[in-house]
């Protein structure tokens, strides 16, 4: 009874606004299998009015925390190219520090970092739910004709590269809008590697996830924008409801679901641009 009343205290002192915010995206995680960063930072900006910058470093905190027991997991099961991830970090991990250092500087300088965040994560939201729509066809065309396309062919002869540079952009894009290290990370790695099976492309994509959103979210928390009550609300409401979103998932078609949550977030991506 003891331990059952202080996890109840424990939950109970952060707000329920928090929690509820929390328990709203892991629900849609877990129905969807879409990544928090695409849903959680525009819902905390536009259903829960929070600061662009704080809901992006806190959100960013948030992924890295959720997505470590994935490194796990696929680790343990050998679904995770740890070379693939040292070239995607070799690009995203000095490109985040690099980005934080200019937004601290933008901040430092008087200027409102706010705009470029929500344009940023307007046109993430955007791309991020047109791949959610063709990444079926994308994998499939890929996994049949790798092999007789010249464009294809000269992707390969600088795979390394590409990926570095791939890791550049992600390192920007996530640490400015905290999106696009899910998604849009497997999509480029669908494309760059399509000879490796589905499931080694999310474990990657997962385990390069970890440190990229932890190192910018660590960026976030030296220049004062993550609100940490608000981030263990939205662990204490989101972790359960990832697994509630994912039994009732199973009883909806994958293509409803997928149309369904693109439709919402290129929604949301018009509405922060407007």
């Amino acid at each position: 009874m003891e331990f059952l009343e202080i996890v109840i205290a424990f939950v109970l002192s952060f707000e329920l606004l928090h929690i509820a915010a929390g328990s709203l995206v892991g629900f849609v995680i877990g129905l969807t299998g879409v990544g928090g960063g695409s849903l959680m930072t525009p819902i905390l900006v536009l259903g829960f009015g929070i600061a662009p910058a704080i809901a992006v470093g806190t959100d960013l905190l948030y992924a890295a925390l959720t997505k470590c027991s994935g490194v796990f997991f696929h680790h343990r099961n050998k679904t995770v190219d740890w070379r693939i991830v040292g070239l995607l970090g070799a690009g995203s991990v000095p490109s985040s520090l690099i980005t934080v250092a200019l937004l601290e500087q933008i901040k430092a300088a008087g200027f409102n970092s706010d705009r470029l965040m929500m344009l940023t994560l307007s046109v993430m939201l955007v791309l991020t739910s047109i791949i959610i729509l063709i990444k079926g066809r994308l994998v499939s065309y890929m996994s049949h004709h790798h092999g007789d396309s010249a464009l294809l062919a000269l992707l390969k002869s600088f795979r390394p590269h590409i990926t570095v540079l791939s890791g550049v952009a992600l390192g920007i894009l996530v640490t400015i809008s905290s999106v696009g290290a899910g998604a849009i990370g497997s999509a480029i790695l669908f494309l760059l590697y399509p000879h490796k099976k589905p499931i080694s492309i999310v474990g990657t994509d997962i385990a390069h996830a970890v440190p990229l959103t932890a190192i910018a979210g660590m960026g976030h928390v030296h220049f004062g924008s993550v609100d940490y009550d608000l981030l263990f609300g939205l662990l204490a409401g989101g972790i359960p409801a990832i697994y509630l979103g994912s039994l009732i998932g199973r009883y909806i078609p994958d293509r409803w679901l997928r149309m369904g949550i693109a439709i919402l977030l290129f929604a949301m991506g018009v509405k922060l641009a407007l």
